[in-house]
């Protein structure tokens, strides 16, 4: 059985400690912390219980699993089409990585030009606005 977790609480602003403190650093009051013991709730194992989730997820060999029929979006770019499957589906994410250099921005900017009708979210971690 796991030993109870106890805090230091101010009486005065409700501040809490691991420790006691002679002076409470919120509200500057001195000796006004009361040891509490908080019973921390029990972790589920269980992921299902807090998801609401009854199915139980078991390992399938390829063969058994369905494939669906996603309307795909094409883009100008031919061979991105065939590495997404056939093109974008929409509101999915998809991340494009690669070494510094090879065309990365070039190529997803491209795309999002070509698509005039529809939204499109640009997210770059390696360029700044003017570079884009």
């Amino acid at each position: 059985m796991p030993k109870p977790k106890s805090s230091f609480f101010c009486q005065s602003c409700g501040y809490e400690a691991s420790k006691w403190l002679g002076k409470c650093p919120s509200c500057g009051a001195w000796n006004s912390f009361v040891e509490e013991v908080v019973a921390k709730a029990e972790a589920k194992n269980d992921w299902r219980q807090e998801t609401g989730r009854s199915k139980i997820s078991q390992p399938k060999t390829l063969e058994e699993i369905e494939s669906g029929h996603e309307v795909r979006m094409a883009t100008p770019d031919q061979e991105l089409d065939r590495v997404l499957g056939g093109g974008i589906v929409p509101g999915s994410l998809v991340l494009i990585g690669g070494e510094p250099g090879i065309g990365k921005s070039t190529l997803m900017l491209q795309v999002g030009l070509a698509l005039k009708n529809f939204k499109v979210l640009f997210v770059s971690g390696e360029e700044s606005e003017q570079q884009i």
